[in-house]
């Protein structure tokens, strides 16, 4: 089943991102530095597709209600080798 998600832009590169886990509604801020973005895309409007699918890949990984309450995209990126790949394939099939 696909977790919907809803996605904030908080401004000064932070995210709220929301979706449900059974009957709870889970919340995790992201912060998406802008050279972590840069990775991924090469203009900031996109940032929120780059948390989309960079929250997407974790939640294959784990339940929604296990991620802790904030994470940092360069420290996702650091924890998991396979992340960027995924997460260019998962923009080049949203296009």
């Amino acid at each position: 089943m696909r977790n919907e998600m809803k996605i904030d832009a908080l401004g000064e590169h932070r995210f709220l991102v929301r979706t449900r886990q059974d009957d709870d509604v889970v919340e995790v801020l992201v912060r998406a530095s802008p050279a972590a973005v840069a990775r991924f895309i090469d203009n900031e409007a996109d940032e929120i597709r780059v948390i989309e699918a960079t929250f997407a890949y974790l939640l294959t990984r784990q339940r929604a209600d296990d991620l802790p309450p904030q994470l940092d995209l360069d420290e996702v990126l650091a924890a998991y080798a396979d992340l960027e790949d995924d997460v260019r394939r998962r923009l080049q099939g949203a296009t």
